[in-house]
């Protein structure tokens, strides 16, 4: 255990104590307020002295970094390098140096318990402790019923938890950074916890049968640039935790994803409407002890038990409308997800989903795909190519490059199908492409009525040559291929005639 500081905090005589008038702050050098701070850590400077590395840091090496210009602070479980930060500190040098070298959680919940200290530390975070510090007042010590043997791997994923008097806090340690919230997956069964992060292609899992009674409603945080995940449960009663729980099947694992296995949760129908003749889309409700995010062109499965026998079919889930204002959401992402599915008239799955009524519960799994937004980064031109309901995985990608990639010029969404019946959400399409002028969209028909104007054929040379038009000579570029299989096939080896690299193309599978 580390050796807390046993010095009042703040000092005695310190500025930053508080008085009944409230709390005096020490004045700030020009060119040391808070926007200088933010600015500081935006510029792109290592703070940490690390190189972007983060490390396990023990209680001695952190007890060698004492000074002011050489300056570590541990605060729940975390440690910073507060040297840079010294003087940005309202409370002044002096109080950041009782901590120096040590465990300042307690020293930081008695006066800063409010205070954002990831977000604002977060460029300065050197790693976390080899080994727990000491709880902070008012938790109670983690349960040694749930640990596990000290993996040889110190790169491996680990956790740990702690309680106040109504929650308990179970914090992943993933040491990688830019995790996210569609990373993390968390469900909650009747007092069985199964929290799942996705790792690049690895899974680290946490399956715990909880030791008491906790609410269905959880929230989940993630600490993007540090990859820490924290999973909030509220208690049912009011009472200390003397562990955490018992180990379920596969806790404390870190294993390649595609050995982990699929994992499914109940999902509500809550509404189904008509979007073409033959296409239909669904609305489905998460459970509300479940925490679910599909990744931009990522899937999932949908589970049906047909004639006795479960039926299993991947779909990619879809917004709402394409007529969002993108913006990014207020609130935290709803527990609705939407696809927008073809029906078979002469299928075995459709129909029975079809068949299904308002308030019926359809099985989901956990999401599945490779694709990476990394991909998209500094791109100037998108180029999306669908057939039919390969249209889907285009939607959320078309979402996201109007919405996020600020390096965009132009997307392009050629869309082959039969006829004008079957053309998904035209009329959304064609608003869009008005009310966006980075968006076009080209329709093309196979089988067209005599009415048509537009582009009519399958997918050849020549649509492509003249579709696949930079907006600048030498642009990056970009593009996504989805459809029937000789349809993709066919595509991609278009696509290589015409001179772009596999490294330029991704192909989803319909």
């Amino acid at each position: 255990m580390l050796n807390v500081p046993s010095q009042a905090f703040p000092a005695p005589g310190s500025q930053q104590r508080v008085a009944s008038q409230g709390r005096s702050k020490v004045p700030l050098k020009q060119g040391r307020s808070l926007m200088d701070w933010i600015r500081l850590t935006r510029s792109g400077k290592d703070l940490t002295g690390q190189k972007g590395r983060l490390i396990d840091v023990t209680e001695d090496e952190l007890k060698t970094h004492n000074k002011k210009d050489d300056c570590w602070i541990c605060i729940r479980g975390l440690v910073y390098n507060v040297s840079p930060y010294m003087e940005y500190h309202p409370g002044g040098e002096d109080e950041l140096m009782r901590a120096a070298g040590a465990d300042g959680t307690d020293l930081f919940n008695e006066v800063h318990r409010w205070v954002n200290y990831e977000s604002m530390l977060k460029e300065c975070l050197v790693g976390r402790m080899a080994t727990k510090p000491a709880a902070p007042k008012g938790m109670y010590p983690k349960s040694q019923v749930t640990d596990t043997l000290p993996r040889e791997d110190p790169s491996s994923p680990s956790y740990d938890w702690f309680q106040t008097e109504s929650s308990v806090t179970i914090v992943i340690y993933t040491k990688r950074k830019n995790i996210n919230l569609a990373s993390v997956m968390v469900d909650l069964q009747d007092d069985s916890l199964r929290a799942e992060v996705v790792i690049n292609d690895h899974s680290y899992l946490i399956h715990i049968e909880l030791s008491h009674e906790v609410q269905e409603n959880f929230s989940v945080r993630v600490i993007e640039n540090v990859g820490k995940v924290d999973v909030i449960l509220q208690k049912r009663e009011n009472i200390p935790w003397k562990c955490l729980g018992q180990p379920l099947e596969k806790h404390d694992s870190f294993i390649p994803k595609k050995d982990a296995g699929l994992y499914y949760r109940k999902c509500q129908l809550i509404s189904k409407e008509d979007v073409t003749h033959d296409t239909r889309l669904f609305c489905l409700m998460l459970p509300p002890s479940t925490h679910l995010q599909v990744p931009v062109g990522h899937h999932v499965y949908l589970k049906l038990s047909v004639t006795g026998a479960e039926i299993v079919k991947p779909y990619t889930p879809v917004s709402e409308s394409l007529l969002s204002d993108f913006k990014e959401p207020v609130l935290p992402p709803n527990k609705y997800i939407y696809f927008l599915i073809k029906i078979y008239p002469d299928g075995l799955f459709t129909p029975e989903l079809d068949r299904l009524q308002i308030g019926d519960f359809v099985s989901v799994s956990s999401p599945e795909g490779n694709f990476k937004l990394s991909r998209l980064q500094e791109v100037e031109d998108l180029f999306l190519l669908a057939a039919g309901t390969g249209f889907t995985p285009m939607v959320n990608v078309l979402n996201y490059s109007l919405t996020h990639m600020s390096s965009l010029r132009k997307v392009k969404l050629m869309f082959f199908n039969k006829t004008e019946d079957d053309i998904i959400w035209r009329c959304q399409l064609e608003k869009l492409a008005f009310k966006d002028k980075r968006f076009d969209i080209e329709f093309v028909l196979s089988a067209p009525s005599s009415e048509w104007n537009g582009k009519r054929g399958h997918v050849s040379p020549a649509l492509l040559s003249e579709f696949l038009q930079r907006s600048l000579e030498n642009s990056r570029v970009f593009l996504c291929i989805c459809g029937p299989t000789p349809f993709t096939d066919e595509g991609i080896r278009l696509l290589h005639d015409l001179n772009f690299d596999t490294e330029e193309i991704h192909g989803f599978t319909a």
